[in-house]
């Protein structure tokens, strides 16, 4: 059996519909299953039993012989959250005894760390292990990923083959639920059909035009086909960035976006709100030379492409993945 964490969520539930794909349906699927906007996002998909994540823990400790394999995806995901008992429980400690099951069992464990580890991007986003202790995230959520990369890293007993992802701005379907949290995309596609232009931040920064920031925008289905290449293929165990390694500007995201709904662009810029003007990132770009390294040659989906599927394959008809 294999294990999906945060299989309600966007990226877990997009992880299972890749094992689905490939003829696996022999899967534990984890999450908090009574939030009704994530329903469509797992319930017709093909799996043998659904845990609540507080009762999986102690589930897994039990019946860790039978797993094959952990795709850890569940967190608190939200980088406002601003109760550090909370990401603690869910993000750091939860992830601790997931790691512990499975070194103790000879599972391997690929699981989600985050671009939000490298902050302001002083060090570079090169996802070099000797530099991982210099990285200062901005916000907690980053904070509890980077922690737990950090106790990891000083870990004796391992899972005989693990992954830790550090995801850049993942966007694409099954996001419908995240809210504020969604990608730009789902953003300013619901604003253009509601009032018919997308509003972009304005630049603080010398160097930046407005709407010229820039962002390494990863489709999510690339990252169920990392995910899955580094779980059958198992090259060295490591800490793996998971971008295109390209930035593009939220002008291009937002022209893409026109273009794909096929209606007239019409873009205006608005100012910053002041309280996130000193944490704003105007440059994220994945160094993925060590996961093409370890042997993944698959060509990332560009902007263009990416945008253009979700939006006329997913969010025209409000379709899942």
């Amino acid at each position: 059996m294999q294990v999906i964490t945060g299989a309600a969520g966007f990226i877990g539930s997009c992880m299972l519909s890749k094992l689905n794909q490939e003829g696996i349906e022999d899967i534990v699927i984890v999450d908090d299953f009574t939030k009704k906007d994530r329903i469509n996002n797992w319930k017709n998909k093909k799996y043998i039993q659904a845990i609540d994540r507080d009762d999986f823990l102690a589930w897994f400790k039990d019946n860790a012989k039978q797993i094959t394999a952990v795709y850890h995806l569940g967190a608190r995901s939200a980088t406002t959250e601003q109760s550090w008992e909370v990401l603690l429980k869910l993000n750091l400690d939860y992830t601790k005894t997931i790691w512990s099951i499975c070194s103790d069992n000879e599972i391997p464990l690929v699981y989600a760390s985050s671009a939000a580890t490298y902050g302001n991007g002083e060090q570079g986003y090169d996802d070099d292990l000797s530099k991982i202790e210099s990285l200062k995230p901005l916000n907690l959520y980053g904070k509890s990923k980077q922690e737990f990369d950090l106790w990891q890293l000083k870990q004796t007993k391992r899972p005989p083959f693990w992954a830790g992802l550090k995801f850049f701005n993942v966007y694409g379907p099954n996001e419908y639920h995240k809210g504020s949290m969604a990608s730009v995309i789902l953003h300013s596609f619901e604003q253009i059909n509601k009032e018919g232009k997308v509003g972009l931040f304005r630049s603080y920064k010398e160097g930046y035009e407005d709407g010229m920031q820039l962002r390494d925008f990863v489709y999510v289905k690339d990252l169920v086909e990392v995910m899955y290449f580094l779980m059958t293929n198992r090259p060295k165990s490591d800490i793996y960035n998971v971008g295109t390694g390209k930035a593009r500007s939220f002008y291009d995201l937002a022209k893409n976006t026109f273009l794909s709904m096929e209606k007239q662009e019409n873009i205006e810029y608005i100012p910053m709100p002041e309280m996130i003007r000193d944490k704003y990132q105007y440059f994220t770009q994945a160094n993925i030379q060590k996961l093409i390294n370890a042997g993944y040659k698959k060509p990332f989906y560009s902007l263009e492409n990416g945008v253009r599927d979700y939006v006329r394959n997913y969010l025209n008809e409000h379709l899942y993945y």
